[in-house]
């Protein structure tokens, strides 16, 4: 059975955006982040975190850093009773780093690899779904997966909107305060 999902940027979203997380300590969680995600586990949608990590590729961290912060993300969730369905991340960039890390792949954000893939393993009603995140790559991640956005104010949602509003290329559908707002607002509009 296909259920609906949110899919969720990590950095400026759900956690506060530090620029690169070069240590677990910078992994902070943004308030009522977890109060959202349990109204989308109540409500029977999925949770699932998209994030681009090309610090991987830059060298600044290695990838298991990367799987230690989303294994503390995960922790921090259940304990706050809520539940991350999946994390997926994108360790590449196109022009820095060496290979396997520099690619021009299909699962770095604007590029809706990352949507797809979890649309494939979890089984995932496309139709109903939804992105939120802070950045216009979000915004276009959801636009090139054929779903609509939610732009927050939160990490450089508000710095966008206010200071550089043409880098919005894609207008999003609605755009929240934060997580929570935008989580209340797609429950309102589907009606769950």
């Amino acid at each position: 059975m296909t259920r609906p999902a949110v899919f969720l940027d990590r950095d400026g979203t759900i956690c506060e955006e530090v620029g690169y997380v070069n240590h677990l300590s910078r992994s902070r969680v943004m308030p009522h982040s977890f109060e959202a995600i349990r109204l989308l586990n109540r409500a029977g949608w999925l949770a699932i975190v998209t994030t681009n990590q090309a610090g991987v590729a830059r060298g600044y961290f290695e990838e298991s850093l990367v799987h230690e912060v989303h294994a503390r993300l995960h922790q921090l969730a259940r304990e706050a009773g809520a539940r991350l369905d999946a994390i997926y991340f994108c360790p590449h960039h196109p022009t820095e780093g060496r290979p396997p890390w520099r690619a021009d792949c299909d699962c770095r954000k604007p590029r809706p690899g990352m949507i797809q893939r979890a649309v494939r393993e979890h089984d995932v009603d496309l139709g109903r779904s939804y992105v939120v995140g802070d950045s216009a790559v979000d915004i276009e991640a959801g636009a090139n997966a054929g779903i609509p956005a939610v732009l927050v104010l939160t990490g450089y949602g508000r710095g966008l909107v206010e200071h550089q509003p043409g880098r919005l290329r894609v207008p999003p559908a609605h755009t929240a305060a934060d997580l929570l707002e935008a989580v209340r607002f797609i429950l309102a509009k589907e009606g769950a």
